[in-house]
């Protein structure tokens, strides 16, 4: 059976893609404040939501209708400032939700709901449609059927960054699990989770097209 894609290309993609997963980033940044604040699960969840979106962007690029997304800076900005606000919404939720009062675990959400988060955050983010249209087709051979190659790197990518971001959250939630043995030390993981989203949003509210 014939790859999609070219094997050495693939060979050239995966430490490219590799590189990029290791750069700290807005993907790596929601993952560790999710699993500061609820646990090695929840930012393993958000992880796989941001995969994911990522997975979504991928095949909306392969079908075109990112150029679109691209071409028009009111529907760049629509899903920016959507984004910007949900983030918002999830920082204030952070400051919300507080010490459990027994100081034994850190605070417990449901896993569905994480994973929606991670997935909204990044389709609400038009920076990464941008960068799968910038990215994606150096590796995309134009005699060859472009969607499954499309999808067959962002399959490449996608788990690059689990493997990459799953390390993250499983090292956040083991210190937030252990520090949230104080109720003030809980209350301090609500902020800092609280922070990085609220950076985030700021960081989206600035973001340029180009």
């Amino acid at each position: 059976m014939t790859l999609p894609v070219d094997p050495l290309v693939l060979l050239a993609f995966v430490p490219a893609a590799l590189a990029l997963n290791l750069t700290p980033g807005a993907d790596m940044m929601f993952t560790l404040a999710q699993g500061l604040k609820s646990g090695p699960r929840a930012g393993l969840a958000a992880n796989a939501g941001i995969a994911a979106g990522g997975m979504i962007h991928t095949l909306i690029a392969g079908l075109g209708l990112g150029a679109v997304v691209a071409a028009h800076p009111a529907a760049f900005d629509v899903i920016r400032w959507g984004g910007v606000v949900y983030l918002l919404y999830l920082a204030i939720m952070a400051l919300r939700s507080g010490p459990l009062g027994q100081g034994a675990t850190v605070a417990p959400r449901p896993l569905g709901r994480v994973f929606l988060d991670g997935m909204l955050v990044n389709l609400l983010n038009p920076k990464v449609i941008l960068f799968i249209l910038a990215f994606l087709p150096q590796f995309v051979d134009p005699t060859r059927p472009v969607l499954a190659q499309f999808l067959t790197l962002g399959v490449v990518f996608a788990t690059g960054g689990l493997l990459v971001n799953g390390a993250v959250a499983v090292f956040a939630g083991g210190v937030g699990q252990r520090l949230a043995a104080s109720d003030a030390i809980a209350r301090w993981l609500g902020r800092v989770s609280a922070t990085i989203f609220a950076g985030l949003a700021l960081r989206l509210a600035l973001m340029q097209r180009g």
